[in-house]
Parts: structure tokens; sequence; C-alpha cells
């Protein structure tokens, strides 16, 4: 079982820089693929960036690829994403997740793919 709270989302303005971190209990965190995902009024939930176990493969939704970066910090049991040169269409509730499939290589990008997921963090951006 792992449990995952969010933080670091806020009202910005277009072009400013938010990074929101999400901290997981439990040892099984380093060994899990963590994904973060958004959802916006009306939309479904959608992929934004994913990261392997240990950090060497990433994955990016086209849309925020060159402006987010995901990383983690396993010793702390914490998984970043910072976002650059945030947009109005960035605007969502953020939400981290972990895949509970242990050491596996490849990432992936289905939310049904996550088992475990956080409350969720607010990021708005301002025209």
């Amino acid at each position: 079982q792992v449990q995952l709270v969010e933080s670091g989302g806020g009202l910005v303005q277009a072009g400013d820089s938010l990074r929101l971190s999400c901290a997981a209990s439990g040892r099984t965190f380093t060994i899990y693929a963590m994904g973060w995902f958004r959802q916006a009024p009306g939309k479904e939930r959608e992929f934004v960036a994913a990261i392997g176990y240990s950090g060497g493969v990433t994955a990016y939704a086209d849309s925020v690829k060159g402006r987010f970066t995901i990383s983690r910090d396993n010793a702390k049991h914490t998984l970043y994403l910072q976002m650059n040169a945030l947009q109005p269409d960035d605007a969502a509730v953020y939400y981290c997740a972990a895949d509970s499939t242990p050491f596996i290589v490849e990432v992936t990008t289905s939310v049904s793919d996550y088992d475990y997921w956080g409350q969720g963090t607010q990021v708005t951006v301002s025209s």
C-alpha cells in the first residue's frame, strides 16, 4: 500500500513556474513507476508525465514536453513535477499516481495502469 500526498499547487500568471511535490509513504515507493496526471473541469483525467522506478526512464505528454520535468528522490520518497512557462491550458487539478507493478522498465501513460492516487493539488494559471 502506498499513500500519496501532493503539494505545491497555486495561482500563477502565464509564463510563471511551479514545482509540485508528491510525498509517498511506504518503502515500496522506490520500486514503483510514478506518474503525474491532470484533470480540468469537464474533461477526462489526462497523462502529463511518468518516471520509472529508478528515474532512468521518463515520458511526457506532447503538450508539456520541453516545459515540464518529472523527477524523483527515492531517498526522500518524493516525486516532483517542475512546470515552467505555464499556460492557461495547464490549469487543472494535478494528481500523482503509482503503478504497483514492481521494477517495470517501461512506463505507462494510461490512467487505468496506475493503482494508487493522491488527492490532487489545484493549479490555476491566469492569462
